[in-house]
């Protein structure tokens, strides 16, 4: 009788320690991937810091333009901007800062580096958001639509127009989307952002559209590869054999599972958005970080150059974590792999 009780025992224990052995390998996995997060921006930020003094030019010359460099003056900025201070202290005031949002003094502005870039932030986070939605969209649209009637002329044609798309650098699909929608048929503005929420996404729709064109065949790509290896395992002529609905394999079956690359490869879209929203912003004179960073280089504005670099980097590195601790939830065989392992 003893023996049965124990025997009857042992399974609950047996999966109460299983969870409890899943629960601490997900947290450990959780505060390794935050531990790179944090030392990757701790590395970036010295990067960013540090380049400075690779780049030719003195700032002290641009904050002293229109005047004669005399002694006093020279060392009166330096002493304002703490120019005058060991590289390593200097680095340590300008990281703390960072840390309580003061990114310190623009020398081209004059004024807190944190101001200006909240006064150009809406414009290309609404830039980036936007073409962000239409790459989702239309490179889904494009790559379930190819998978679907794949080796049919309808195939063909989404491959070949995708890679027209991808070899479209940005500035002339501004070019272009300007000529005809803007020029010729005057639906929407060629300039400027707008004013007010409302009028910012209208005057948005084709820098995003100019923006996202190249990586909508990224992803339009990446979606029909990865549905195309999902259409040939053998769970989905399982599903098809228990008289599944065509529609019901497609989305529970083989996108739900392509959606790992996907999502893999959209993390690593985010850094070309931020970067190639410079361009697109200087093509429709939109007054963003993009173009703000173009002026900050030329003008030799080290605070502004840094605090931009760092934000783009900190964000790229955030988003591509947030995707490795989702891709196991979205794709449960992840998991099941790295335990297999």
């Amino acid at each position: 009788m003893a023996q049965s009780n124990l025997a009857t025992a042992l399974p609950p224990a047996r999966a109460r320690a299983d969870k409890e052995s899943t629960l601490l390998a997900n947290l450990k996995m959780i505060a390794m991937k935050l531990f790179g997060f944090v030392f990757t921006v701790f590395i970036s930020s010295v990067i960013v810091f540090f380049s400075r003094w690779l780049v030719p030019g003195d700032p002290i010359n641009f904050l002293l333009r229109g005047r004669s460099p005399n002694p006093e003056a020279i060392a009166e900025v330096t002493a304002i901007y703490g120019l005058d201070k060991p590289p390593l202290e200097q680095y340590w005031h300008w990281i703390t800062g960072v840390l309580q949002g003061d990114f310190g003094r623009s020398l081209q502005y004059r004024q807190d580096v944190t101001d200006v870039i909240l006064d150009r932030l809406p414009v290309t986070l609404g830039l980036v958001v936007m073409a962000g939605l239409m790459i989702a969209v239309l490179g889904l649209a494009a790559g379930i639509a190819a998978a679907l009637f794949r080796g049919s002329w309808i195939d063909r044609g989404i491959i070949a127009g995708m890679s027209a798309l991808a070899a479209i650098p940005s500035f002339v699909g501004a070019i272009v989307l300007i000529a005809i929608f803007s020029i010729q048929l005057g639906m929407f503005p060629s300039f400027g952002s707008g004013e007010g929420f409302g009028d910012m996404i209208y005057h948005l729709v084709l820098p995003s559209l100019a923006l996202a064109l190249s990586f909508i065949a990224v992803v339009g790509r990446v979606t029909r590869s990865a549905m195309m290896e999902e259409f040939s395992r053998e769970h989905v002529e399982v599903a098809r054999s228990r008289g599944i609905t065509e529609v019901a394999v497609v989305f529970r079956h083989v996108l739900r599972n392509s959606l790992g690359p996907i999502m893999t490869v959209s993390g690593l879209l985010v850094a070309g958005l931020l970067v190639s929203s410079a361009i697109v912003e200087q093509a429709f004179g939109l007054a963003g970080l993009g173009s703000l960073l173009v002026s900050s280089v030329d003008r030799l504005d080290f605070p502004v150059v840094q605090a931009i670099v760092l934000i783009v980097v900190t964000a790229f590195v955030a988003i591509n974590t947030l995707v490795d601790l989702l891709g196991p939830v979205v794709d449960p065989r992840l998991k099941a792999g790295k335990g297999a392992r």
